[in-house]
């Protein structure tokens, strides 16, 4: 069974999802908390693999309970998706850069919000879509000037340039089109950056290559 806990201050939000989420014969909600403070004990309390985190609460932000969750030694299973009301929040970036492992609009479709849950647990980032894509760009950009990144020496150059295309939202089978490589080579170049940059996910790693100057927004044709 896959554990969620939902994070929102609007109950009928909460209910919605969790009705969802229920139905599933594979996911189970573990939860549910009406502001940051609540979402950080619950994720202790019961180890979920998916936090589903608003980012505007009370008492304790989104941003600021995702970072408690991220630097929790106990917590190193679970993954948190920020849940935000616009597909152009300013805040989803300093989230991802927090060590969130995507995003998703509230009104995205039921089917969505389910694949992103099993896709998240499966270790894979929501960073696919075109959307996202532009968002990660839009924000990582205005994040800070490319600067020297400890272990970025250590990647090979191969390993650098997957990383780039993987900082453009491409999946390990676009990757390995694009290389002219097998799906489980280029995956394997993809969990050798990470281990080496000691990225938490593919969503962090996103970052890392905006952050190192690997990539920027417009590169890829």
């Amino acid at each position: 069974m896959i554990g969620v806990v939902l994070a929102d201050d609007q109950a009928l939000v909460r209910a919605g999802f969790r009705a969802l989420l229920d139905a599933q014969d594979d996911i189970e909600v573990l939860g549910e908390a009406a502001n940051g403070a609540e979402a950080v004990r619950l994720a202790v309390e019961h180890r979920p693999d998916v936090v589903l985190m608003d980012i505007r609460m009370p008492v304790m932000d989104g941003l600021v309970a995702t970072g408690a969750i991220v630097d929790d030694t106990r917590l190193g299973g679970v993954r948190v998706v920020i849940l935000t009301t616009f597909d152009l929040d300013e805040h989803v970036f300093e989230a991802i850069r927090l060590g969130a492992s995507g995003f998703l609009v509230k009104d995205t479709e039921p089917a969505e919000l389910l694949r992103a849950v099993r896709a998240v647990v499966a270790g894979d980032a929501l960073l696919s879509p075109s959307v996202t894509r532009r968002l990660i760009a839009e924000f990582a950009i205005r994040a800070k000037d490319p600067g020297r990144m400890p272990g970025l020496d250590a990647l090979t150059d191969r390993e650098r340039e997957v990383m780039a295309l993987v900082g453009h939202g491409l999946t390990n089978d676009e990757i390995a089109e694009r290389l002219i490589v097998s799906t489980a080579t280029a995956r394997t170049h993809v969990s050798r950056a990470m281990v080496k940059l000691g990225a938490r996910d593919r969503a962090q790693l996103v970052v890392f290559a905006y952050e190192a100057g690997l990539v920027r927004p417009g590169w890829l044709g």
